[in-house]
């Protein structure tokens, strides 16, 4: 029997809806596995600096070109809320943190450690919610539809970090 109730953290469910709504959005598997580990990267950070963990970050200078033009921002993708730098590899779109490229294959890993043998089953089933979203809908109400299922955990800093249920079973009642 499958199990309903998964005890584990948010940033790993928060990694891998956000992958799966930028599949739905039309994002290839690769760019939507960084594109949601910058997400849930970014949502940390604020949170953060919320909690007083992190310092606010500083402004960087503007490299200056020859032309005397400033540094180019790189183009950005949105999704739930976040605006996400991306580069263009010869492999496709990637996402960007901190001036550094997101792996694909490094978020499979982390997914697949996180969630263990749970993964398959998480997975079918927060693309069951987003396939009954139309795209535009979903893009709108992705962050919404997060915070209904993610895990409960303490509030403040006692919570940085903690494991909560991700109910499986509430996930799928959210399924129109």
């Amino acid at each position: 029997m499958k199990k309903q109730l998964i005890q584990i953290n948010r940033a790993p469910v928060l990694t891998l809806w956000a992958a799966i709504v930028a599949e739905r959005l039309g994002y290839d598997r690769s760019t939507a596995l960084t594109l949601g580990k910058a997400v849930a990267g970014l949502n940390a950070q604020v949170k953060g600096q919320r909690l007083g963990i992190f310092g606010k970050p500083k402004d960087r200078p503007l490299k200056v070109t020859r032309k005397g033009e400033g540094r180019e921002k790189p183009p950005v993708v949105l999704l739930m809320g976040r605006a996400i730098p991306v580069v263009r590899s010869p492999e496709g779109e990637r996402a960007v943190i901190k001036d550094e490229v997101i792996d694909p294959k490094s978020v499979e890993k982390y997914l697949s450690q996180k969630f263990g043998e749970d993964l398959s089953d998480v997975q079918d089933t927060m693309s069951a919610l987003a396939k009954a979203y139309k795209p535009d809908k979903l893009a709108s109400d992705a962050y919404a539809l997060y915070e209904k299922f993610r895990p409960v955990i303490p509030e403040g800093e006692k919570g940085w970090g903690a494991k909560g249920d991700l109910n499986l079973n509430l996930l799928k009642s959210l399924v129109k």
